[in-house]
């Protein structure tokens, strides 16, 4: 496939039917393959077709396919769902949440992820620029959770938190750190970090030789999780939107991404 040139404003043909908000990736390579997509008036069957924004012409099933609204959902995902759209086995999902709150219409990726046992704040949105700027590691925005421990830990436990452990991919980066209460078997404390690691706060309290009970999410950056009931979910505002991910800051992302396509397809 021939790689895309320069500046020009160019995504896969799969990109531009999800990002139009008709339905997820996979939802698009379904209808392309089935020859319900069109560029120019020609069917086109083939997902990773580049498409130019300015020029070409996209149609679904005959109708013009448009850039969609960019949108930006705040969830409170409850312990016990999966982050994903469909599970074989069946599994709830947190699209299940979505669709009961009205907004199953719309499609929205997540942000990052939440295992099944965790809960918290969980963000959905199609513009890929804004995930790619609080999922990348290199931009470095915090992510603060609420954690229960098995047992309770000591000053130098959480000091080890503060410091870094070892773990099985590497040591992890400095943590912000802070004990909330101790009952007579357990420690709460919170813990910021701006990595994002697989199971990563899990395995921190692991490597201390205790284990998390609860994991709660409840910062992005600046953004908290509020009073938002467990479930709910909700837009956020163009304020919080900004807090997250100046718009400067998204420009900057756009360009790194840029940069990245043309040293992976040199011309």
């Amino acid at each position: 496939m021939k790689s895309p040139p320069g500046q020009r404003p160019l995504k896969t043909l799969e990109r531009v039917l999800s990002k139009a908000g008709l339905g997820s990736r996979t939802d698009a390579r379904k209808w392309i393959g089935a020859g319900r997509v069109a560029v120019n008036g020609k069917i086109v069957q083939t997902p990773d077709r580049w498409v130019d924004l300015e020029r070409d012409r996209v149609t679904f099933d005959g109708r013009p396919v448009r850039p969609g609204k960019k949108i930006y959902l705040l969830l409170y995902k409850p312990k016990g769902y999966i982050t994903s759209y469909k599970d074989p086995e069946g599994r709830p999902t947190v699209y299940d949440l979505l669709e009961k709150a009205g907004g199953g219409e719309r499609w929205v990726s997540p942000v990052g992820r939440l295992d099944q046992d965790s809960s918290g704040l969980l963000l959905f949105t199609n513009d890929t620029q804004f995930a790619e700027r609080v999922m990348n590691p290199d931009f470095k925005i915090p992510k603060t959770y609420l954690v229960k421990a098995a047992t309770r830990l000591t000053d130098d436990q959480l000091d080890q938190l503060h410091r870094g452990v070892i773990l099985s991919d590497g040591p992890t980066q400095p943590a912000d750190v802070r004990r909330v209460r101790d009952s007579s078997r357990h420690t709460f404390f919170e813990v910021t970090i701006r990595e994002g690691r697989n199971r990563q706060v899990r395995r921190m309290v692991e490597a201390l030789g205790s284990k998390v009970l609860k994991l709660v999410r409840i910062r992005i950056g600046e953004l908290g999780i509020g009073d938002l009931a467990i479930g709910a979910s909700r837009e956020l505002t163009p304020a919080e939107v900004a807090l997250i991910a100046p718009p400067a800051k998204l420009r900057q992302t756009t360009s790194n991404q840029a940069r990245r396509r043309r040293s992976m397809n040199p011309a």
